[in-house]
């Protein structure tokens, strides 16, 4: 029997998705729940697992290919074998996109013995499926995706004896995303990814349809600095995650959204919509470029919680596990180009919008204190914002209140 394999329905707002790649071929066996292809849209990448065991008999949409919901990506004889030395019988006549079809016996495949693993396991079903495979308790193996999702590394990793690893911020990249031959004047064109792409509208967007300022300061970071020293060791035994800088930048930017309300509002036509909430963006790094996951309700969450989310979100977007719902909304956007070294910049705002924090790179820079010149651990801060609905007051208040906050970060805890 013929199984129809299609494209799932999009996420909202995803008009379409551009076929990545293909994990099998005409003619490879398939099992049930297997990724069968990548599609990229504008804002993730998504899996389609093959529903049935069989062989696949038909690929209709090649690499590159635009397909919208529902799209017939590739055809699969349900409970088939392919034959050893079978070749292709017949090209597809037409379209260019269409590989051809094969030979395929029907001969049913007897199902595995292995018992499936329990559906209410916080994992797809690829992975269940690799659980029951390999015969694993599953209370034996620390899921690091988010609210404990188990990944196949989760597995693989349980399976060789070796601990959960800590979710680290992401790495700048080591080598460029496109190899080139170094003294030799050639040329390589590649199409800009639907995610890339997305970005340039949207930063195109901002430029022509918001009026951005940037302010700028600077914070003496030794006292973040050295309380997190102080209390590292601590705090990650007590919480099993580290401590970090971000969750201390968070903290701050949402007591400074709390007396500057206008910096986590946006316009909506001739409307000012100002958010009761606070909802922030990290941006983060990934193999497809800049994403922005968000913290919903950022203000009921302790340090833990914000370390434990951001490690998460870290990890996910280097894995392309990121959902639409998890980059979807925010009220207000923190950038760290500090990663990476940059000492300065001006970010651009994530519309709709009004503000971005950017920070940068710790560097020991002479500074003024008491009358004396001393050495401290500085970091320039940069916010962007919308003149439109934020002035130059509110701005710098606004920059001010996280210098001061971060520079006696008693102040955090004590809400004062």
């Amino acid at each position: 029997m013929s199984i129809e394999v299609k494209v799932p329905v999009l996420p909202e707002s995803v008009a379409d998705a551009t076929v990545v790649t293909w994990h099998k071929k005409v003619g490879d066996s398939v099992q049930r729940d297997e990724n069968l292809v990548d599609l990229e849209t504008d804002k993730v990448v998504l899996e389609v697992p093959a529903p049935e065991d069989g062989v696949i008999q038909e690929i209709l949409h090649t690499e590159g290919a635009t397909v919208v919901a529902d799209t017939l990506l590739a055809r699969i004889e349900a409970g088939a074998v392919a034959k050893p030395a079978a070749q292709p019988t017949e090209q597809a006549a037409s379209g260019g996109s269409k590989a051809a079809v094969v030979e395929v016996t029907t001969q049913q495949v007897a199902k595995p013995t292995t018992p499936s693993a329990p559906k209410d396991i916080n994992a797809s079903p690829a992975v269940r499926r690799l659980i029951s495979e390999k015969g694993i308790d599953p209370a034996s193996i620390t899921g690091t995706g988010k609210e404990g999702r188990i990944s196949k590394e989760d597995v693989m990793r349980a399976m060789s004896g070796a601990p959960a690893p800590q979710p680290e911020a992401p790495r700048q990249p080591v080598a460029p995303a496109v190899d080139m031959p170094v003294g030799e004047r050639t040329e390589k064109r590649v199409p800009m990814s639907r995610l890339r792409a997305r970005v340039a509208e949207r930063l195109l967007d901002a430029q022509h349809n918001a009026a951005i300022l940037t302010t700028f300061n600077e914070i003496n970071m030794k006292p973040v600095m050295d309380l997190r020293k102080r209390y590292k060791d601590q705090f990650e035994k007590a919480h099993g995650v580290r401590l970090g800088f971000m969750s201390f930048f968070t903290k701050a930017v949402i007591e400074a959204l709390k007396r500057f309300p206008d910096v986590n509002a946006s316009i909506d036509g001739d409307d000012l919509v100002y958010h009761g909430y606070f909802d922030i963006g990290i941006a983060v790094s990934s193999p497809r470029g800049l994403v922005v996951p968000v913290l919903r309700n950022a203000e009921n969450k302790s340090f833990a919680d914000i370390e434990r989310a951001i490690g998460d979100y870290a990890t996910k977007a280097r894995d392309g596990k990121l959902t639409v719902e998890e980059m979807t909304g925010g009220t207000f956007t923190i950038t760290n180009g500090g990663v990476f070294g940059s000492l300065l910049s001006t970010p651009i705002i994530n519309p709709p919008q009004s503000g971005i924090l950017g920070m940068h790179k710790i560097e020991e820079r002479a500074i003024v204190e008491n009358g004396e010149v001393v050495v401290r651990p500085m970091m320039y801060v940069a916010l962007s914002y919308d003149h439109r609905i934020i002035d130059g007051r509110q701005s710098v208040g606004f920059l001010v209140t996280i210098k001061e906050l971060l520079e006696d970060p008693a102040r955090l805890l004590l809400d004062v």
